[in-house]
């Protein structure tokens, strides 16, 4: 009898080879699972005997520890972002410091690893909040005051964002903006524009906008959407009223932001060719993928891409990383081979790795370097540093490597729901990898047995990998973003092959040769492959019940379904087991009652549950943020009929006597005022509320959504319960524009 695997027991006879491979050896694996816990439930062992075996699975772990260090890193940055209170610097350091050292002491010392490993684990949690609360400073910007005050600015165009729901959207660098004394102005504000053509990075312009500070979340305890600005360094959004105009009396920007500028000028440029390259068709997407730029993307293949769970495609993130990277190192290693006196002189791998280094970094300057891009260049960098220093290029080590720099660099990743998958999704095919047999390969067989069983084996990766990475994506997916897509296995599947052979190697080619005007043959060959992947992601998307409405469940589940992901992937042997049914926490614990009412932040939209629906009495007025709530709910968003609410420009009146909402900015009349109160239990007025208020009925005002923000309303017999979003989220350095009025 000998070891195999993950703690099975294989007894080699006669009539069995000495190897095991391919399907074989995991059928037999589970097969001696099964026969070993049948033998040990009706053995019934002694406590010494099950004390024991317990000891032996610990043991194997004994290389494994270190592997959580990241994970406790990122539990206590999480921790320090999720606090209601901002705690002191000194604080934080006076509970990091004595944990470190006593960490340090008791290594040395050699005391007991179980306590040793706690210890270290502790530590690293420690330093986790004390490494958020030092970004949170680095990157402390004045914020915007909220006000609906017109305002002048005079900015330069650090870069073109993603364009939103009211058009294209530019991040400026103010120089000047009126009523804000210099150390009010924020360093980097973010404007929406009416549509029509949009300024290049590196503009000097004027324009007239509305700002304030970052939106809150558009519900209680949904996504903060400003603490993702406040570490983007991001201190004011707003809308533009008047279109941008060119100015050339502007001081002279700072030598970094120039650098900044002057980069994104030629990503601009690059994009807007490889568009024109490639097609309107499959342009946009063409344009980012290589420059990350989403500006010529239809809203039609941005949802068809969602429903069928090819989102993760648009945005430059491991994936991309992989292939470029990956594609540099094998055609270097390749040439070297081809090239017998070099190859006989030199490290071919190594020198593979460094231009796959290269073509990373490269990658990444041109992407523009947003958050899911650097952290797949940190990632990928620690591989090829790994084959550099004579290490396994993948592996779980160098996973906790690659996440411990990322975290500590950026510890606001913890709470993003991009690392959060990405790692997720990594470290389980890392851990697929590790245990997926490998089959000896038979000498002299003929290429028409190999060639089926090449395929086989590929194919029987590939549907392995997407889904387990499917699955380890699963629970965020679930709960930031309350889609599921039924069939995105399929499409994942039929996409993987364009992506990996057509689209991502003749983009990276066509950007390259772009400049000599060399590129537009390769250019054209991937929008063939993307138009092929948009065609697919349309029929998908249209298949019956391609996207399914999930509601979020209570915050904590999260956790537990990652930390259960986490014990599957990073534990050793059978045990694993058990953080299976903690993995599916978020999708099996019972979802929280639905709240009877939503009201957005300003008072000026709500919306009303019946049954599985959430009705929308006004349904341009935030209907990104009810949407957002909506789904969040489980909710499907509607608009209101008649037969539910009687509206006009001024208010909306419920038939079932629920919520009233008066929607101007200026207070109603007295005569308004009391039809609004007769008619519902709940009146909202996004003004000011008139003094002879509502007796016997729940109020809200403009006070009210100054104080709380996003409200949730639940109807508990004759009475009304009301969540303010900004309690939860309590007082924290990217809360402090809600309240702050002119």
């Amino acid at each position: 009898m000998e070891p195999v695997g993950e703690g099975a027991i294989r007894v080699t006879t006669p009539a069995e080879p000495e190897r095991l491979g391919g399907s074989w050896d995991i059928v037999s694996r589970l097969r001696l699972w099964a026969g070993g816990l049948s033998t040990l439930v009706s053995r019934r062992p002694s406590v010494r005997e099950a004390a024991g075996w317990l000891a032996a699975q610990g043991a194997r772990q004994a290389d494994r520890w270190t592997l959580w260090t990241p994970v406790a890193l990122g539990l206590g940055a999480a921790g320090y972002l999720a606090l209601k209170t901002e705690p002191p610097l000194w604080l934080l350091i006076d509970i990091a410091a004595p944990l470190v050292l006593v960490a340090v002491w008791s290594a040395r010392r050699g005391h007991n690893r179980a306590i040793v490993t706690l210890l270290v684990l502790l530590a690293c949690a420690a330093c986790g909040a004390l490494a958020g609360k030092v970004r949170a400073e680095r990157v402390r910007t004045p914020v915007a005051p909220a006000s609906s005050r017109v305002r002048v600015i005079e900015a330069w165009v650090v870069d073109v964002a993603s364009p939103g729901t009211s058009g294209p959207r530019l991040v400026l660098a103010p120089v000047w903006i009126s009523g804000l004394e210099p150390e009010e102005t924020p360093k980097r504000i973010r404007v929406s524009l009416r549509q029509g053509e949009t300024p290049a990075p590196g503009s000097a312009i004027t324009l007239k906008a509305i700002v304030g500070p970052p939106p809150p979340p558009a519900s209680p305890g949904a996504y903060d959407f400003s603490r993702d600005a406040w570490f983007d360094g991001i201190g004011g959004v707003g809308f533009g009223l008047t279109a941008p105009e060119a100015v050339s009396d502007l001081p002279a920007p700072p030598g970094r932001l120039a650098w900044q500028m002057r980069v994104n000028r030629v990503r601009w440029d690059l994009a807007q060719k490889i568009y024109a390259d490639t097609g309107p068709k499959s342009g946009g997407l063409a344009a980012a993928m290589v420059t990350g730029y989403e500006a010529w993307i239809p809203k039609a293949q941005v949802d068809d891409m969602r429903a069928s769970g090819l989102a993760h495609i648009i945005s430059i993130s491991g994936l991309h990383m992989a292939i470029v990277g990956g594609a540099v190192f094998f055609l270097v290693r390749l040439l070297v081979a081809l090239w017998p006196w070099l190859a006989l002189r030199v490290p071919g791998k190594k020198i593979a790795a460094v231009a796959g280094l290269a073509a990373v970094g490269l990658y990444l300057v041109i992407s523009g370097s947003p958050p899911p891009a650097e952290r797949a260049a940190m990632t990928a960098a620690v591989a090829f540093l790994a084959i550099l220093a004579d290490r396994r290029a993948i592996s779980l080590h160098a996973l906790a490597v690659a996440a411990l720099v990322i975290l500590l660099l950026q510890p606001e990743s913890a709470s993003e729901p991009g690392f959060q998958m990405s790692f997720s999704a990594t470290a389980a095919l890392v851990a697929l990898a590790e245990l997926w047999p490998q089959p000896v390969r038979e000498i002299s067989a003929p290429w028409w047995i190999r060639a089926p069983q090449a395929v086989g084996v590929w194919i029987a990766a590939s549907l392995a990998a997407s889904f387990v990475a499917g699955a380890a994506t699963g629970p965020f997916a679930m709960h930031h973003f309350n889609r599921m897509a039924s069939w995105g296995l399929f499409a994942n599947l039929a996409v993987a092959p364009l992506s990996s052979f057509v689209i991502m190697p003749f983009l990276a080619l066509g950007a390259a040769l772009e400049p000599l005007g060399l590129g537009r043959p390769f250019l054209q060959v991937a929008g063939w492959g993307i138009g092929a992947m948009t065609d697919i992601s349309h029929g998908v998307a249209g298949a019956p019940l391609a996207q399914v409405i999930v509601a979020s469940g209570p915050a904590w589940t999260l956790v537990v379904s990652f930390l259960g992901m986490m014990f599957l992937c990073l534990w050793r042997g059978p045990l694993r087991w058990l953080g299976l049914p903690m993995a599916l926490c978020v999708a099996l614990w019972p979802k929280p009652t639905p709240p009877d009412v939503w009201i957005g932040d300003d008072g000026s939209a709500i919306a009303v549950r019946d049954g599985k629906q959430a009705v929308l009495p006004r349904p341009k007025a935030r209907r990104f943020a009810a949407d957002l709530w909506a789904r969040r709910r489980g909710l499907e968003s509607v608009e209101a009929t008649e037969l539910q609410f009687t509206c006009n420009r001024s208010w909306c009146l419920p038939v079932d006597g629920s919520v009233a909402i008066w929607a101007m900015r200026k207070a109603p009349s007295e005569a308004q005022a009391m039809i609004l109160c007769d008619a519902a239990d709940v009146v909202v007025f996004r003004s000011d509320a008139p003094w002879s208020g509502c007796p016997g009925k729940v109020v809200l005002s403009r006070v009210d959504f100054e104080r709380g923000g996003a409200a949730e309303l639940w109807k508990v017999g004759n009475d009304w319960r009301v969540v303010w979003a900004q309690d939860l989220r309590g007082h924290r350095p990217w809360t402090g524009g809600v309240g702050d009025t002119e």
